[in-house]
């Protein structure tokens, strides 16, 4: 089983990033335990959606992105390009800023310090991938553990209340205009495009099968590294959406979500004993972790659509430029997080939609094509992303 964990854990990294944060937290403190289905919905998605990535990787040995250059016309192949990369520049503006408000918590040092210092710790992780991949991959997966452990720890301070977390799960349903934009809003933070393209490259050649028999064996492996990690994933965004209902919409103090900053004293202030450092440890964790999940994805992006690559150090430092300018605008870096996961939610069929299609053709799949339920479940997912866009667009 060991060779085979891996893909999914760092693909899980891009389903608990600082975008989550700031969804998960301002959907709890704003309207309870209300959004708890559409995480739990979300979450499901995710796992559908990233066995089909990690399915295609296997049964092809190409990225989703490698796939659409070889299948679609040149202009569209540009098209699919270009609004990747604006994706990927939108999750790495999250992912930074979100590392950089993190350091800015725990040790108090002004936010352009801590984007700088957030700089140099990505640089430092990525490194390791010159001593070979599993060693980042470990990096990655220590740094998600410490997310787990955080919220874990959270969860049992704030004791949410079971009724109000069973109602919320399974009982779906709105409160207004402002719950819809936060529900596209999670589902853009959980389902997450560049990940899409991600796990298709890591599970493309990490074990190789000979034959038809081998790559489903192959792939019955990557559904248990999918369950775990994306179960895993799913359950700390549910502990951060309750986490906000118990301590700040229970006591009637609906706006604290919309700051991380005041989420990191609210903490403190109403479970004591380090919950607000705790939160910050976490966030730094996720942000320094995601961030360096979304430079890989866009080398995936960029070498899979038009054949290009440059070093991974130079793209990272290009892509620390927007974030830069954010923080250096004084703008507020929570109302940016929770922006950029609206704008990721769109992107999602531009990923989704081909990775369906691919998957259910037997021509290009051999033994691994979806079948009949599992290609309309996938529809489905892209149909409810779809949907919830435009019902943010009407009631907006």
């Amino acid at each position: 089983m060991l060779p085979f964990l891996g893909p999914a854990f760092v693909a899980s990294v891009a389903y608990i990033d600082p975008g989550n944060f700031a969804t998960n937290m301002a959907g709890g403190s704003q309207f309870g335990y209300t959004l708890l289905w559409v995480v739990l919905l979300a979450n499901l998605m995710a796992m559908l959606v990233q066995s089909l990535s990690a399915k295609l990787g296997i049964a092809t040995g190409r990225s989703l992105p490698e796939v659409c250059r070889d299948r679609f016309p040149f202009r569209v192949v540009v098209l699919l390009w270009l609004q990747a990369e604006a994706v990927a520049m939108a999750t790495d503006l999250a992912e930074f800023v979100g590392a950089a408000l993190g350091l800015n918590l725990v040790f108090g040092l002004s936010l352009w310090a801590s984007a700088l210092l957030t700089g140099v710790m990505t640089f430092t992780i990525l490194g390791m991938q010159v001593q070979g991949f599993r060693r980042l991959e470990a990096a990655i997966t220590g740094l998600v553990a410490v997310v787990v452990l955080a919220f874990g720890l959270e969860v049992l301070k704030s004791s949410p209340a079971a009724a109000g977390v069973a109602r919320g799960m399974f009982v779906p349903g709105f409160a207004g205009g402002g719950s819809a934009l936060l529900a596209v809003g999670i589902v853009g933070a959980t389902v997450m495009p560049h990940v899409i393209y991600l796990h298709s490259s890591l599970t493309q050649n990490r074990v190789v099968g000979a034959d038809h028999g081998a790559r489903r064996r192959i792939f019955r492996f990557e559904i248990v590294d999918v369950t775990l990690a994306m179960g895993i994933a799913g359950v700390i965004n549910l502990a951060m959406l309750a986490l906000a209902a118990a301590v700040f919409h229970a006591r009637g103090i609906t706006g604290a979500g919309s700051d991380l900053s005041q989420v990191f004293g609210g903490l403190n202030r109403y479970l004591g004993a380090h919950s607000g450092m705790i939160f910050g440890v976490a966030l730094l964790a996720s942000g320094v972790a995601s961030s360096c999940v979304g430079t890989l994805s866009g080398q995936v992006v960029m070498q899979g659509f038009i054949r290009r690559r440059i070093p991974v150090f130079a793209r990272r430092a290009i892509t620390m430029i927007p974030a830069l300018a954010l923080i250096g605008a004084g703008v507020n870096p929570t109302r940016a997080l929770v922006l950029s996961q609206v704008f990721l939610s769109f992107g999602i069929p531009f990923a989704l939609v081909p990775l369906v299609v691919f998957t259910g053709d037997r021509a290009l799949m051999g033994t691994l094509v979806n079948r009949r339920a599992t290609s309309l479940a996938a529809f489905a997912v892209a149909a409810v992303v779809i949907t919830l866009n435009a019902y943010l667009i009407v009631t907006a």
